[in-house]
């Protein structure tokens, strides 16, 4: 009788263990997930013991999903916008924020001036934009410095039409837009905007007295561009914070011309001196060549001489009355002081 009922006490044994360890898990679970199942359903969230589950499996926070869900039931927003536990499980493993989501749309519900739907935040959120700041900051306004705090330059400088530099300090307060918030230009391109509508004001100007007379001149020219197009931001005010006089640059600028046109002239003049030495050298070139001309030509004059009394052309006393002829002359020369007498011919 000991060696029959043997095997059924083994698989008695094995059954009893196997139905510990069953009841061991499940009692696991229930500690694991009561406390989320019991605030879902106080809270009327609707997420069951089998959601809670499965989000395990789905590598999902449960702690996340309940606690989201139950702010969001709490705060009126129920699945009718599209606020189920699924949807929030997918944007969980979408890498986005969950609670923040909430969050943001609790503040803009609470606002009753925005107008924001779950999938509107969720792409917010996944387009690396802090939804819940977006809100805030449509309901508070922003105040932008421009120039930004800690950039190279203090304040933004621009010239006048009579050349005077007017260094500005700006203060822009924006709202965000919700709508353009995806894709929209941040807040360096509103500084960038801002900073040139402000110099391309000051530049339109006709003196820097009219700009220090009436600084909103500046703010209505700004305003009047729209810069907020196409951005995230909504463009409230503009203000001048502060303003002072800088350089004379247009005095500087003409200095600057005058010495440019002075090196220009010089510069024209050497090359007009140098012209002329260059001329003057080749007028002594000509001189010099014409000297030997005459000079060559001269020597033609004895041989001309001595043919000519060979051939019986020229006798001697004709020979005599030129070389009178010739001294007469250069005696006259001499004392009329017209120049030096030449050597005479052999």
């Amino acid at each position: 009788m000991l060696l029959a009922e043997s095997p059924w006490t083994t698989l008695l044994v094995l059954v009893g263990m196997v139905a510990a360890v069953v009841i061991l898990i499940v009692f696991g679970v229930v500690v694991t997930y009561f406390r989320l199942w019991i605030q879902s359903f106080l809270t009327r969230a609707g997420i069951g013991f089998a959601d809670l589950l499965g989000m395990s499996f789905r590598k999902v926070s449960p702690k996340v999903i309940v606690r989201s869900k139950i702010m969001a039931v709490q705060a009126g927003l129920d699945d009718d916008e599209g606020i189920t536990s699924k949807a929030l499980e997918a944007h969980y493993l979408a890498g986005g924020n969950v609670p923040l989501v909430i969050r943001a749309l609790i503040a803009a519900k609470k606002a009753k001036t925005i107008q924001l739907t779950f999938r509107e935040a969720t792409a917010i959120d996944l387009a690396g934009r802090n939804v819940l700041e977006s809100v805030q900051t449509s309901v508070y306004p922003k105040v932008i410095d421009c120039p930004a705090k800690g950039s190279a330059k203090e304040s933004l400088d621009a010239v006048a039409k009579n050349g005077i530099q007017l260094q500005v300090k700006a203060r822009v307060t924006v709202r965000a837009n919700l709508q353009q918030l995806i894709g929209g230009a941040t807040e360096e391109t509103i500084i960038a905007r801002v900073g040139e509508g402000i110099v391309s004001a000051i530049g339109s100007a006709e003196t820097h007295a009219q700009v220090l007379e009436n600084p909103d001149l500046i703010s209505k020219a700004v305003l009047a561009k729209r810069l907020d197009s196409q951005t995230a931001f909504e463009i409230v005010s503009i203000d001048i914070a502060d303003i002072d006089v800088g350089e004379n640059i247009g005095a500087r600028l003409q200095a600057d011309q005058a010495e440019a046109d002075t090196r220009v002239a010089r510069a024209r003049a050497e090359g007009r001196r140098a012209m002329a030495a260059a001329e003057e050298q080749e007028k002594v070139a000509l001189i010099e060549e014409s000297r030997a001309r005459l000079v060559e030509a001269e020597a033609e004059v004895p041989r001309a001489m001595a043919d000519a009394f060979r051939s019986g052309k020229l006798g001697i006393m004709d020979y005599y009355k030129l070389r009178n002829v010739q001294a007469d002359t250069e005696m006259r020369r001499a004392i009329a002081g017209t120049g030096a007498t030449r050597p005479k011919p052999v």
